[in-house]
C-alpha cells in the first residue's frame, strides 16, 4: 500500500515541477488528459522506479512512447510540432545518472542511460 502512495506522490510532484504540462507535447493535465508516469530510461532497458527517473507525460504519449527512446521519441514529438521540453529531459536524465553513481545498481541502464545524454546534450 505504501508503495502506491509512494508513486501517487511522485507523480504529484512531476506534475507540479513540469507545471502542469506534459513533457512531451506540452498539453495541459486535467480529467481529459490525465497525468501518468514516464520512466525515461525504460524498465526493460534497466530503468529504475526512482523519482529521478519519472517524468509526468499524458496517457496518449506514454502509450505511444511505449519503449522508444527519449532522444527518439523527442525527435518525433518535434516532427509533429509538440512542444517537447528537451531541457526537462536533459534535466532529469543528468539528475538519473547523478542518482545511479550515487546509489549504484541499475547497471543495465547505464550504457543506455550515457548514450540518450550524449544525444540530447
Amino acid at each position: 500500500m505504501s508503495g502506491d502512495v509512494g508513486r501517487v506522490e511522485r507523480l504529484a510532484a512531476a506534475v507540479r515541477a513540469q507545471e502542469g504540462r506534459c513533457v512531451w507535447c506540452g498539453r495541459a493535465f486535467g480529467a481529459l488528459v490525465p497525468a501518468t508516469t514516464d520512466h525515461l530510461v525504460p524498465r526493460t532497458k534497466g530503468g529504475p522506479s526512482w523519482p529521478e527517473n519519472e517524468v509526468a507525460a499524458c496517457r496518449r504519449c506514454n502509450a505511444e512512447r511505449g519503449h522508444t527512446s527519449p532522444a527518439d521519441w523527442a525527435d518525433e514529438c518535434a516532427r509533429r510540432g509538440w512542444p517537447v521540453d528537451l531541457e526537462l529531459v536533459r534535466t532529469a536524465l543528468e539528475r538519473l545518472e547523478e542518482a545511479v553513481e550515487r546509489r549504484g545498481g541499475a547497471r543495465r541502464a547505464r550504457p543506455y542511460l550515457r548514450g540518450q545524454l550524449r544525444r540530447v546534450r
